[in-house]
Order: C-alpha cells, then sequence, then structure tokens
C-alpha cells in the first residue's frame, strides 16, 4: 500500500534521531552531516515557511494543470462541467503518484496534489449527489485515509479524521430528533474508544513511520471527547439543531452533568498530562482550561471584562511565578530546568561509541591516566611480571 520505499522511511527516522542527538550534545553538527551523507532521504523540508511557499507553487501547477484540461474540454459544454471536477481529481491523484515516485514527501509540492486531490473529489460527490452530505463525508472520509496509507500524509490523516466526525454527526441526524438528541453522547463515546484504541496501538507499534499518525488521531480524540459534551457546545447546538427555545430560569436537558464535564475534564486532562509527561496533552488540557473559562463567562458575566481580564491575568502570574520558584530546584520529576538531554555535557564522551556504533569506525580514545600504578606486566597480567 505504501509507495516510499521503507528503506528511505527508516532512515528518515533515523536522521530525526540524529538530529535530537545534535541538539542534546551527543554528537557534533560534523557528525550529523555525516550520517546526513551517509543515508539517502527524501527530498522534503523541514522549514515550514519553504514548505509552504513550495505548497502555493504547486497549487499554481496544479491550477494550470486542471486549466489546460478545461480549455479542451470546454467544447463538452454541460457534459465537461458535470465530469470536470472527476478529471481534476484525477489530476491529483497522478500527480500525487508521480511526485512519490520521485522521493517527494512534506515538500510543498506533493501536499497541493494530495489535498487538492480529495477536495476535488469532495465537490465532484457534491455536484453529483446534488449536496448529500453524509455521502461526501464517507467518500471524502474514504479518500484521505486512502491517500495517507498511500503516502503517508499527515494533513490527509487530518482530513479523515474531521471526516469521520461528519459522517458520526450526520449518520445521527439521519435518525431525526432522536440522533440529534444523543449526539453529545455518542460522540463522547465515540472519541473514547478511538483514543484508548489508538493508544494501545502506539504502544505496540512496530513499524516507527506510522507514529506521527497515531499521534495526531490520539490528540484529536482527546479534542473530540472535550468539545463533545461541553456546555456551551451542547447548548447552542440544541438551539440550532433542534431548535429549543431555552426561556429565561430553564436550562437544556442533563445540565449539571454537562457543567460537571466541562469543568472536570480539563482538570483531568491536566493531572494526567502532568503525572505521565505527555507534553501535547498538556497543551490540549490548557485550552480546555481556556475554553471551559469562556463557557462560564458566556453565560454568567460576573466582573466586568476589563477587570476580569486584569484578574486572571493577575493569577496566571501568580501561579506561573510560584511554580517556577518551587519546581527550579528540582533535578528529577516534574522540573522548571532545562531537559537534559537537550543541555547536557555529561555525555559528551559517547560521541565517539555512537558515531562507532553507527558505522562500525574505531576511533581512537585516549583514555585517561590512572592513578594507580600497576606493574610492568608482559602477558596479561594486570601487574604481573615474569616474576613474583
Amino acid at each position: 500500500m505504501i509507495v516510499h520505499d521503507k528503506n528511505l522511511l527508516d532512515n528518515e527516522a533515523l536522521l530525526e534521531e540524529a538530529n535530537s542527538l545534535q541538539s542534546g550534545g551527543f554528537i557534533s553538527k560534523e557528525q550529523n552531516n555525516l550520517i546526513k551523507k551517509e543515508l539517502p532521504a527524501f527530498r522534503s523540508q523541514s522549514n515550514i515557511l519553504v514548505r509552504f511557499g513550495f505548497f502555493l507553487l504547486g497549487s499554481f501547477l496544479y491550477s494550470s494543470i486542471c486549466g489546460a484540461f478545461s480549455l479542451i474540454g470546454m467544447a463538452g459544454e454541460d457534459f465537461y462541467f458535470k465530469i470536470c471536477c472527476y478529471i481534476f481529481a484525477a489530476v491529483g491523484f497522478g500527480g500525487a503518484e508521480l511526485l512519490a515516485n520521485q522521493n517527494y514527501r512534506n515538500h510543498g509540492l506533493d501536499d497541493a496534489f494530495i489535498l487538492g486531490a480529495i477536495l476535488n473529489l469532495g465537490f465532484a460527490v457534491a455536484f453529483t449527489t446534488d449536496g448529500y452530505e453524509l455521502v461526501i463525508a464517507v467518500f471524502v472520509a474514504a479518500t484521505s485515509f486512502f491517500m495517507y496509507r498511500r503516502y503517508l500524509h499527515i494533513m490527509a490523516l487530518a482530513v479523515f479524521c474531521l471526516a469521520s466526525s461528519a459522517i458520526l454527526f450526520y449518520g445521527l441526524f439521519e435518525f431525526g430528533a432522536i440522533g440529534k438528541t444523543i449526539l453529545p453522547f455518542v460522540t463522547m463515546l465515540f472519541s473514547a474508544v478511538f483514543y484508548f484504541f489508538t493508544k494501545k496501538t502506539v504502544h505496540n507499534l512496530t513499524e516507527t513511520y506510522y507514529y506521527n499518525g497515531l499521534l495526531l488521531v490520539n490528540s484529536f480524540c482527546l479534542i473530540l471527547f472535550y468539545l463533545s459534551c461541553n456546555y456551551l457546545v451542547v447548548r447552542e447546538l440544541s438551539v440550532l439543531l433542534l431548535g429549543n427555545e431555552i426561556l429565561p430560569g430553564t436550562d437544556i436537558p442533563f445540565a449539571v452533568f454537562f457543567y460537571g464535564f466541562t469543568l472536570i475534564v480539563p482538570i483531568v486532562y491536566l493531572v494526567q498530562a502532568l503525572k505521565t509527561k505527555d507534553r501535547i496533552m498538556l497543551w490540549i488540557s490548557f485550552l480546555a482550561i481556556g475554553f471551559s473559562i469562556y463557557t462560564i463567562r458566556f453565560y454568567y458575566s460576573v466582573l466586568p471584562i476589563e477587570v476580569a481580564l486584569t484578574l486572571g491575568g493577575a493569577i496566571l502570574f501568580a501561579i506561573a511565578y510560584f511554580s517556577i520558584k518551587k519546581l527550579k530546584e528540582k533535578d528529577s520529576g516534574l522540573t522548571f530546568r532545562p531537559d537534559r538531554i537537550n543541555n547536557s555535557s555529561a555525555f559528551l564522551n559517547a560521541e565517539a561509541l555512537i558515531v562507532a556504533s553507527t558505522f562500525g569506525l574505531k576511533p581512537e580514545v585516549k583514555p585517561q591516566s590512572s592513578p594507580m600504578d600497576f606493574g610492568g606486566g608482559g602477558f596479561s597480567g594486570g601487574g604481573s611480571g615474569g616474576s613474583f
């Protein structure tokens, strides 16, 4: 299924490890450059701005090819307009395959053709089905998942996550008011199941090039789980989807549950992130806490906005200040000190061993002089001479 050479995928993981070792002080820049010369790699761009520039260039190229086909097919008039998006999607698939065979990966040019193919196929299905949302979501989810499995494209997997959520939503809408009513609870269970499934899959993973994709799905499930039963989201969707009119003094059904969910889940995320040292979950917990505060303030404005912002900033400053003061002297566990792998001089002597294990070299390392004076052993004894 994967079009890329798996040896290059393995080399990509090794190069990432080499960069991590260089940043941690285990190997020098020259040694890292030597590793890069020895290991063949993809044509990729790590600089996000350069990659975005190539993405724009690829989009212009894609549009030019589609425009050329349009000039030829304009003679077909109505028939061509019915199939043009399918042709444009085929151009995207063909361009993505061609670039992949030339070892382009995460470059920018391939991004344009992969995402363009998914987008045009979605438009094509929309025109064919007169905008039937569920069918569009199914085709987009299937196409984006295929593009991820074929090219290991992370942005295509992000589209798959959104499209899969849309399938769940529009599928429940098919059941009418009952489906819309149980939507928050079904979404919560759906995201929880897939969170633990991806978590278990990551732990048992043997092919490293799937790691980033599973991590993305795992993080998406965390966000979806929180938003599924957030009070603001549920209340506004109940008004929008069910047409419920919430009068003053009344509230939505199960309001106590949704209030508790909105307040408790971000705290659970924060505690679990600190316990497992999960940086992504920590970021998500901070965002969830901020959105929970916004949710409460959206319906209950206790203080003027300028007073609330000033007071909130003062509280955050105090928390940050006392946390840094308490943690800055700790050497292990949760600490404010820089990560040892990023700032360490204790392991610099391991450079020769790492390079030797990588390339099979035998560098000459001059040992430090020992303070203990052994005898003149001429054979194998540490201090044995020819006689006692």
